[in-house]
């Protein structure tokens, strides 16, 4: 059985850097459906934090239904991550309801009935292909597991906006990450800040605050190079590791100051390999997303991606245009859309983008760049 796993797709971003949404885009993913046997969307299939879900499910509507046409008689495993977990919480909200609710496997299985009315909706787009939930996680094979990756963020050091909402989140409820002992630990810490999160999309547009945009522009700020610092860079550059400091002091580290590209791949990583042993998965393979750097690549230290317990860990990369951080080119941009994973009977999952021969230019948004979140 071949399985391809893609990520971060990010429908209905009113930023419009969900590259899916455009048919001469989506069409390098819907040729490479005839050759596979399962699709796997491994979380943030859905923007649902720039504003009422209705528009992004509207936005959604055209890409389930070709996805839908090109997998007919075979199998679509949809997944949730931070920005779509909407499409997982009714029933997460049900478990919780039981006097004794089971611990939260890292890997359940749900209809999409079981899973929400947004996942069924979804569905009956997606028809006549066959397509059910999981969540947190799929094992693809015995030793391939596949997660959407923001768990992650109870445990990364770089000092973004929804990590910071979660070291508050953890006081207040005072259960410390480094206590964590599975999924019913991270969802019990994640789920409400999404809840609250989801609840402010309903009513009104987001903005950048809650949507990621004050790290890139930190990133932005801080990025080294002769001439490229502006006053106001110079000043972020002399406070920010004051402000991490003060974050540190705080009680919602350990936080780290550095947000160069190799700082977030390895601080990405790390973390990572936090939460595949706190999952308990073993030794194989962890397939991730949400970063939306997709790896290891050719030019990447291989070492970097294996976790102490010895998972090797793979992300998809993703299907959305991250204006701050795309390169000029595929081979300059480890963050270049259409990344995704192919896993087979045998062997390591196999890195592959779909998008590499497309320009800057054409993949970016029709109004200039911008970024996810």
């Amino acid at each position: 059985m071949r399985t391809l796993v893609i990520s971060d797709l990010h429908l209905g971003a009113r930023t419009g850097v969900d590259v899916l949404r455009r048919p001469e885009l989506r069409a390098a993913l819907i040729e490479t459906l005839p050759g596979v046997d399962r699709l796997v969307l491994l979380g943030d299939v859905l923007e649902l934090r720039h504003g009422p879900r209705r528009e992004a499910v509207r936005a959604a509507r055209q890409t389930f239904v070709d996805l839908g046409r090109a997998m007919a008689g075979r199998e679509i495993i949809v997944l949730a991550g931070n920005h779509d977990h909407p499409l997982v919480a009714p029933w997460l909200a049900r478990r919780a309801a039981r006097e004794r609710p089971p611990a939260l496997a890292s890997e359940q299985r749900l209809s999409v009935s079981e899973a929400s009315d947004l996942a069924a909706q979804l569905a009956e787009w997606a028809s006549p292909a066959t397509v059910s939930c999981a969540y947190p996680g799929v094992w693809l094979r015995p030793d391939v597991y596949a997660t959407h990756g923001h768990y992650l963020d109870c445990h990364v050091t770089v000092p973004t906006i929804e990590r910071l909402g979660l070291g508050v989140m953890s006081r207040v409820l005072r259960r410390s990450p480094s206590t964590f002992a599975g999924a019913d630990d991270y969802e019990a810490v994640m789920g409400p800040l999404f809840a609250w999160i989801d609840a402010v999309a309903q009513q009104a547009p987001t903005g950048d605050t809650l949507n990621g945009q004050v790290t890139a522009r930190v990133w932005r700020a801080l990025r080294p190079g002769p001439g490229r610092r502006t006053l106001t860079g110079r000043g972020v550059a002399v406070g920010f590791p004051l402000a991490v400091a003060a974050l540190n002091l705080a009680g919602l580290g350990p936080l780290r100051a550095d947000v160069s590209h190799a700082g977030l791949r390895r601080a990405g990583l790390g973390a990572m390999g936090e939460v595949a042993d706190r999952l308990g998965v073993g030794a194989g393979h962890l397939i991730f997303g949400h970063t939306h750097r997709a790896g290891p690549l050719a030019q990447d230290v291989r070492s970097e991606w294996s976790a102490p317990t010895g998972v090797r860990l793979v992300n998809t990369g993703s299907w959305s245009f991250d204006g701050w951080f795309v390169g000029p080119t595929a081979a300059e941009s480890p963050y270049w859309p259409g990344g995704c994973v192919i896993v087979d009977d045998e062997g390591p999952p196999a890195v592959t983008r779909l998008l590499d021969d497309r320009t800057r230019e054409q993949i970016a948004p029709p109004r200039g760049g911008g970024s996810s979140g």
